[in-house]
């Protein structure tokens, strides 16, 4: 028979609650950056540490799903790309899409969406970023996988987070571009 002395201990080890506004995000997370296909080829992404990305500087991060999927496609990447210059114009550095997908499918969604320099994409292919801050979910019902992201966006400032919004389950509101104006 085994014996178990700290199970709750141990069961909250386990589960890494979902970041709040006041927290550091994670500053050491490789991610990686995708770069426009050269001659319809995608190209090797460069490894970026989270904290070269958000270190002095204030930057929107948001996140899908996955790329290609209906309302990550439709809505939220492309209303990031439609207000990138009055987004920035109220003190925004840098828009980052992040996805658990791996660089090369990123840099053939920005290609498809023609995100250009208005939103930086970045694979978060490990889901370590995701993981780290508490906002994955496991997507396997709609056989996406099981390391998936939740649907959020936040305003960090200097690695802190300002503002979070997190969607309830197969919503799409609170995490807009026109949402995050509103917050700036």
């Amino acid at each position: 028979m085994y014996h178990c002395t700290n199970f709750s201990g141990a069961l909250k080890n386990l589960i890494k609650s979902v970041i709040k506004v006041g927290e550091k995000v994670p500053m050491d997370v490789t991610l990686g950056k995708s770069l426009p296909p050269v001659d319809g080829v995608c190209a090797i992404a460069p490894k970026v540490l989270s904290g070269e990305l958000f270190k002095d500087r204030k930057v929107v991060v948001f996140a899908v799903p996955g790329a290609f999927t209906p309302t990550c496609s439709a809505k939220h990447l492309p209303g990031f790309i439609e207000k990138s210059e009055e987004i920035k114009k109220k003190g925004i550095s840098e828009i980052f899409c992040i996805a658990t997908n791996d660089p090369f499918v990123m840099s053939a969604w920005g290609k498809d969406v023609n995100a250009g320099s208005a939103v930086t994409l970045l694979s978060d292919g490990n889901s370590e970023f995701t993981k780290k801050i508490g906002l994955g979910m496991d997507g396997s019902a709609f056989l996406l996988g099981a390391d998936r992201s939740q649907r959020y966006a936040m305003i960090i400032d200097s690695g802190v987070v300002k503002h979070l919004a997190v969607e309830e389950g197969g919503k799409f509101e609170v995490s807009s571009a026109e949402a995050i104006l509103k917050q700036l």
